[in-house]
């Protein structure tokens, strides 16, 4: 009978146990949603909205467009942006992912075939302030050669920015 030894020595458990320690909250969080137009008074139509503000949307919404392009590709699985996405979008994301899994016969989320060595990368967002909580957005998606294009929509929904719509062109 043989007896296993486990060598490794006991180490105290840490807040992030498990985890890198990184603090990742202030580059991946979108930003505060901006002040509410007030009732009764028509909105313009350019919604003014301060630099900074737009900045950090469009640098979120850049992030959150390299995740979906991935997603759509196989190379990440669809629960890393279900936070930032309506069920409806979510739900079609999951969709394109799993078919994308059948037909290069990779696991969900496990990365891209070998054969397939272009990784989609964002080359250029555009948004724009439909209202104070609805923002607009397309991405200039490149795929090696290829380029592809993505529009999204975004909305304040319980309190944090989420994706309500989106469509590949």
């Amino acid at each position: 009978m043989t007896t296993v030894h486990d060598l490794r020595r006991p180490a105290p458990y840490a807040s992030v146990q498990g985890a890198l320690a990184l603090e990742v909250e202030p580059r991946t969080a979108p930003p505060r949603v901006p002040s509410p137009t007030l009732p009764g008074v028509a909105a313009p139509d350019i919604v003014a909205v301060a630099t900074a503000t737009r900045r950090q949307l469009e640098s979120w919404a850049g992030r959150y467009a390299q995740a979906v392009a991935e997603v759509a590709t196989g190379d990440r699985p669809a629960a890393q942006v279900v936070r930032w996405s309506t069920p409806r979008v979510y739900d079609d994301l999951a969709r394109r992912a799993m078919l994308i899994s059948r037909t290069t016969k990779t696991g969900l989320g496990s990365g891209r075939a070998r054969h397939q060595l272009a990784r989609p990368q964002v080359k250029g967002v555009k948004i724009s302030f439909v209202a104070g909580h609805v923002v607009e957005a397309c991405f200039h998606v490149r795929y090696g050669e290829r380029s592809r294009a993505i529009a999204a929509r975004f909305e304040v929904i319980e309190g944090r920015w989420q994706c309500s719509a989106l469509e590949f062109a």
